[in-house]
């Protein structure tokens, strides 16, 4: 069977269509009960106590940074091997950014780097407000020893989990926020489950919860324990501070709980896809995802990287003229122009960078067929041939 093999697709089913076309039969189709049962649905799976839904995980990022107080003057540290939205949600609220190399074999922010610049920020007066793990490809960072360097150098942590619902870190599921203060997720059509666009914030804490809430809306509120004087009535609202037009629709959310009756399902399906992968590329002079002894991925990509006597961009050429839509994750944002204005430069963060020049991303996705996975491996055998 001939035909484009992309690396990352959307799953919808009949069951999801038909759970959209009952929101736009109903009354609601912004702010109705769907938004409130997805939440329920994934803070239920997680197990984290509460979930707020939003139009991006950009947005999630950005609301779960001010959520947690950062502003002008503030640091804020990530990894550099992501999409740009990890470290531009600090931007947006005048903070500055800084990155923390890489795990050269994960590509997942290094706990033993981390705390070394942490040891010498202290030292310097530059200590950051918040750092924001990335879990790249789905894995899990070391959470647990990224906590117990915040909690010694004061600092909050954003998960950006972005790639990871679905997966499990340390015997339970990511986004339970036992190793940090806010977890985020995507819904982007490529990622574990879709809401076509879409993201949400987790967290254990209340009163997190309540500010994401409120600056998802405008800033608004319509409880008078926040209000500045008593209610005029019951339609009575307060704008008390600046927030933004975050909120997920009707629409979205119906499509985000539907896919989440499948999100096992779907998790299990791409570790099949993996061990393929891994049985057919052994021997290979390729450098595949490493084991996990303290989790399990959700497999959002699979990155293999190309030995170093190889051409990756060749490599890359020769899959894509064969319709095989492999893609590279990720450019460092430190290397990205406008960073570069910021004042970043090439050897900034040097095994993110080692790390790009090998990468390539193979099709992923749970809609990926045996005979179009064994197209992948032979167009990869011939290119490193």
């Amino acid at each position: 069977m001939s035909g484009f093999i992309p690396y990352g697709r959307q799953q919808i089913s009949e069951e999801d269509i038909e759970a959209v076309v009952r929101v736009l039969r109903s009354d609601y189709l912004t702010q109705g009960p769907a938004v409130p049962a997805f939440e329920q649905a994934v803070a239920r799976h997680c197990g984290a106590a509460y979930a707020v839904a939003m139009n991006s995980a950009t947005s999630a990022l950005h609301v779960a940074c001010l959520a947690l107080g950062v502003g002008p003057g503030d640091r804020v540290w990530t990894s550099p091997v992501t999409f740009v939205a990890s470290a531009n949600c600090a931007l947006y609220c005048g903070a500055t950014v800084d990155f923390v190399d890489v795990d050269a074999a994960t590509g997942n922010m290094c706990a033993a780097r981390l705390a070394a610049k942490l040891e010498q920020a202290e030292r310097d007066g530059t200590l950051p407000r918040v750092v924001i793990p990335v879990h790249l490809c789905g894995r899990s960072c070391d959470m647990k020893a990224i906590r117990a360097l915040s909690r010694r150098y004061g600092f909050a942590v954003i998960e950006d989990a972005s790639h990871a619902i679905g997966a499990r870190y340390d015997g339970a599921p990511v986004g339970d926020c036992r190793y940090s203060d806010i977890t985020v997720f995507s819904f982007h059509p490529v990622k574990i489950i879709t809401t076509a666009e879409g993201g949400m914030a987790l967290t254990q804490d209340a009163a997190l919860a309540r500010r994401m809430e409120r600056l998802r809306s405008h800033g608004i509120t319509r409880d008078p324990a926040d209000m500045t004087q008593a209610p005029d009535g019951p339609w009575y609202y307060q704008q008390i501070e600046l927030g933004f037009n975050y909120r997920m629709t009707d629409m979205q959310a119906a499509l985000g709980l539907s896919q989440m009756s499948r999100l096992d399902a779907f998790v299990a399906r791409r570790h099949e896809v993996a061990a393929r992968y891994a049985d057919a590329l052994a021997g290979l002079p390729v450098d595949l995802p490493p084991a996990e002894p303290d989790g399990r991925s959700a497999l959002h990509l699979y990155v293999v990287r190309v030995g170093a006597d190889l051409d990756r961009r060749v490599v890359f050429e020769a899959l894509r003229a064969r319709d095989i839509g492999v893609n590279v994750h990720y450019i460092p944002v430190h290397l990205q122009p406008y960073y570069a204005a910021l004042g970043f430069r090439p050897g900034h963060c040097p095994a993110a960078e080692r790390y790009y020049a090998a990468a390539i991303s193979l099709p992923m996705h749970p809609g990926l067929s045996d005979a179009d996975h064994d197209r992948v491996v032979m167009a990869l055998r011939d290119a490193l041939a």
